[in-house]
C-alpha cells in the first residue's frame, strides 16, 4: 500500500496465523464459532476494520479496541503495593533495584495468583499464570517456595517462555506460521511441513506446560516438590525454546 503521507509503500501484514498457529498462541476457544479460519498481524501504524461503512466510526456505536503484537501495544506495566511485596521489587523488563531475582517476563495472567498468594486465598479456579515469586518477601511464601527458591523461579522464567503468547515460543513460532502462510513451494511443500512442526510443538508444549504448572501450584500451595523432575522440565523447556527459535531465524534467512 503506498502512504498517502510519506508516498513509501507501506507492508501493512507483520505476521499471519490460522488455526494451527493460532492453537499454540491460546487463540481457539471451546466454541469453534468464535475462532477465525485466519488472523493478520498488522502494522502498529495502521488501524484495521473487518467491515466497511461510510458512517462515521463514533456515529456507528463503535467501541475502539487494539490488538497486534508490537511492543508498544502489547507491553503495558504493573505495579504491587503492599504488605509482603518486595520494596523496590525487580520489574518485568529483568532489572533488579531491591531484592530477590529479576522478573524477565510476566502478564496478566499472573496477576491473579499473585494476589491470592498475598491475601492467603485459595480457590478451586485453574489459573493459567503463575505466582510472581520473585517480587514478593520470603516472610509470606511457604517454606516449600523458600527452600527451592531459584529452581522455582527458573521453572516460573521458562513456563512463561513456552506457554505465554508473548513468550519466545509464541513470537518465534508465528515467524515460522508467517512463513508457512506466504510460501509459494510446489504443492504446498514448504506450508506442510511448517505447518506439521508448529502442531508439534504445541502437543509437546501443551504436554511440559502442563507439568510444569503442576509443580509450581503446588510449592504455592505448601507441597514439596521433586527437584530433579522440575530440573528436567526446566532442561525441556529451554530445549523447545532453543529449537523454535533456530525454526524460526531458519525461515527469515530463506525470505530474504
Amino acid at each position: 500500500m503506498v502512504n498517502p503521507i510519506t508516498n513509501n509503500v507501506d507492508k501493512l501484514t507483520v505476521a499471519l496465523a490460522d488455526p494451527v498457529e493460532m492453537g499454540l498462541l491460546h487463540m481457539v476457544t471451546a466454541d469453534p464459532r468464535r475462532t477465525p479460519s485466519f488472523t493478520m498481524f498488522g502494522d502498529a501504524d495502521y488501524f484495521f476494520l473487518s467491515f466497511g461503512s461510510t458512517t462515521p466510526l463514533v456515529d456507528a456505536g463503535f467501541a475502539w479496541n487494539h490488538g497486534g503484537i508490537q511492543p508498544e501495544v502489547a507491553r503495558t506495566w504493573l505495579g504491587f503495593v503492599g504488605p509482603g511485596v518486595q520494596v523496590s521489587s525487580p520489574n518485568s523488563q529483568g532489572n533488579n533495584n531491591g531484592q530477590g531475582a529479576p522478573i524477565n517476563f510476566s502478564d496478566h495472567t499472573d496477576v491473579r495468583p499473585t494476589m491470592l498468594a498475598l491475601l492467603g486465598l485459595q480457590d478451586d479456579y485453574t489459573s493459567g499464570g503463575r505466582i510472581l515469586i520473585e517480587a514478593l518477601d520470603p516472610t509470606v511464601l511457604p517454606a516449600s517456595v523458600n527452600n527451592n527458591l531459584d529452581i522455582l523461579v527458573q521453572l516460573g522464567q521458562v513456563y512463561k517462555q513456552i506457554n505465554a503468547p508473548f513468550g519466545q515460543v509464541g513470537k518465534d513460532s508465528l515467524k515460522v506460521s508467517t512463513a508457512a502462510l506466504v510460501s509459494n513451494s510446489p504443492n504446498d511443500a514448504t506450508y506442510t511441513n511448517l505447518e506439521n512442526r508448529i502442531s508439534g510443538w504445541r502437543t509437546r508444549r501443551d504436554a511440559l506446560a502442563a507439568q510444569v504448572k503442576a509443580i509450581l501450584d503446588a510449592a504455592g500451595s505448601g507441597q514439596s516438590i521433586d527437584q530433579n523432575l522440575a530440573q528436567q522440565l526446566i532442561s525441556e523447556g529451554q530445549a523447545l525454546i532453543n529449537e523454535v527459535s533456530a525454526a524460526a531465524s531458519g525461515t527469515a534467512s530463506s525470505q530474504q
